[in-house]
């Protein structure tokens, strides 16, 4: 009842094919069952339930029918499930969504044989047994086994797929080495070992395409594994920050021993990169352990980046430290933190602005990316007019809402008072303490400060320059409102920083927030409906 398919050959083959797509021989035999399989239901009819088994020793292959024995109830609810099914594909549209997983359920189903009927030809038989039928040998014909070829090929595709995604999940963030196979139009093939990988055109650095060709050796970061019907797809990169990180990490020692960690990093892909590094080990200098003996270490990164320059600075915990580090080439003279909006403000010397900047802002660009703070940059000159500028505005606002005369509001702003809640929370002794004032005109200014703070709520913000406030306001919003210096003020003082703000606003709203914005009702609206139309219908 079984017959020798070429015994000792198909074992052979099996082998020989396991060698060459570097899979397990196991795996290719039970491909090669599979194949056989569907050549015998071609044969024995595709409902039926078939089984193969190929001697592992001598290759001697058996084949095998077979059936589940059930009861009525067994069929009853097969028939209902199968009902459901039907009815869920035809709510679906009539297209089962889930065609792939249910056609690899139903292969494994085995064709259900009544107990009753089992039972005359198997008295001893249970529900639930599973009766295996011996078959004659079939002879693969032609069409017989150009299907098992089909199956084999893709049986071992398949496990060459799995293969892939398990080998490459574990190595995401780590750099590989490949071949270049093929330039296509949306990025470049790459061949690992026996995988493919791709590196989409925006994973490239600046112009690099065009200087890449086939059959050469390119490294890239293995930035995601997607497992995809037709298999893992290997996405690599060689734009992003952690393929800067893992280069140093195979040029510098201490970097993979851990010594040396890589605490922030900052690209422009192709063209400019600032990296700060620390070591707790203070017997080790982590910049020049980076940049190594005359440069060698860094030089291969960058030759590797094609020319990429590269900065590298120390890591410092102190937000004030790393900025001055990271706008290297330039001085800064004087560091200012808003650490509740993380913004960084930091002046440097006139001759030295475009310098911090960098051509087209990329040093402050990649500064800022370093440091995840927004970093603002003024000139010495334009820090002394801010200055000059709230120092006036903190005075104008003493002696309005305190009726104070100008000397005594200049001598409040120049002892660090910038608000009017500061003057009511102080002690008489600390306002007293204040040359040329006395415990006496100390209690009257603390009294007036209080009863002002009692009715309004601008008590605790600190006034600012109208520089200072156009400098933070949307430019959007700045030429809605045509760059009017003294409203762009009054905006800011209302909280209105981006058109969006505007746009979201109703007149009364507006009012509410800028009681002092000298316009007219209609032009509020005419200015709200401006914003929107730019903001929810890109009118522009």
């Amino acid at each position: 009842m079984s017959r020798n398919f070429g015994s000792s050959e198909i074992i052979l083959i099996a082998e020989a094919v396991a060698r060459e797509k570097n899979i397990s021989k196991e795996a290719v035999i039970e491909a090669l069952e599979d194949a056989i399989k569907v050549a015998a239901r071609r044969k024995y009819g595709h409902e039926s339930s078939i089984r193969v088994d190929i001697n592992r020793r001598t290759g001697e292959v058996q084949l095998f029918r077979e059936f589940l024995v059930v009861d009525q109830e067994w069929l009853d609810n097969k028939a209902v499930e199968d009902e459901a099914i039907k009815a869920e594909i035809e709510a679906a549209g009539g297209e089962d969504p889930n065609r792939r997983e249910r056609a690899k359920e139903k292969e494994k189903e085995l064709n259900p044989l009544l107990i009753d009927d089992a039972r005359i030809k198997y008295p001893e038989i249970n529900l639930g047994d599973v009766i295996s039928e011996p078959l004659p040998p079939i002879d693969l014909g032609r069409v017989a086994a150009q299907s098992a070829k089909q199956v084999i090929t893709y049986k071992v595709k398949e496990i060459e797929r799995a293969r892939n995604y398990e080998e490459f999940k574990d190595r995401i963030g780590k750099i590989v080495s490949g071949v270049v196979e093929k330039v296509e139009f949306s990025g470049v093939v790459v061949k690992i070992g026996g995988a493919e990988a791709v590196i989409p055109n925006e994973y490239l650095m600046r112009d690099e395409r065009k200087g890449i060709k086939n059959g050469e050796r390119i490294r890239a970061l293995v930035y995601e594994v997607n497992q995809e019907l037709r298999g893992a797809q290997v996405v690599l990169s060689r734009t992003h920050n952690q393929f800067l990180s893992e280069l140093f990490a195979q040029e510098v020692p201490e970097i993979y021993d851990k010594v040396i960690e890589i605490k922030a990093v900052a690209r422009d892909p192709g063209s400019r990169a600032k990296i700060a590094v620390f070591s707790s080990d203070p017997s080790i200098d982590p910049v020049g352990s980076c940049v190594g003996v005359r440069g060698a270490r860094v030089q291969a990164v960058i030759n590797e980046l094609n020319g990429e320059k590269i900065d590298v600075m120390p890591w410092s915990s102190d937000p004030a430290t790393l900025v001055v580090s990271a706008l290297a080439p330039a001085e800064v003279t004087k560091v200012i933190i808003d650490e509740d909006n993380k913004v960084i403000e930091v002046v440097v010397p006139d001759e030295q602005l475009s310098i911090a900047i960098g051509k087209r802002g990329q040093n402050i660009r990649l500064a800022s990316k370093l440091l995840g703070w927004n970093i603002d940059v003024m000139t010495e000159e334009v820090e002394s007019k801010r200055r000059n500028e709230e120092f006036a505005a903190i005075t104008g606002k003493f002696i309005s809402a305190l009726d104070l005369e100008e000397i005594l509001a200049q001598l409040l702003a120049s002892e660090g008072y910038t608000s009017i809640q500061d003057i009511a929370e102080a002690s008489i002794k600390e306002i007293a303490d204040i040359e040329g004032l006395d415990e006496g005109i100390a209690e009257e200014l603390i009294s007036r400060a209080q009863e002002y703070s009692k009715t309004h709520e601008d008590a605790g913000n600190t006034p600012v320059s109208m520089s200072a406030a156009i400098s933070k306001l949307d430019s959007k919003l700045l030429d809605a409102i045509e760059r009017d210096e003294e409203l762009a003020l009054k905006l800011f003082n209302g909280k209105i920083i981006t058109l969006t703000d505007l746009a979201d606003l109703a007149s009364d709203e507006f009012m509410e927030q800028v009681p002092d914005s000298g316009l007219t009702e209609e032009k509020i609206n005419d200015l709200i409906m401006k914003a929107r139309s730019q903001v929810y219908f890109n009118d522009k």
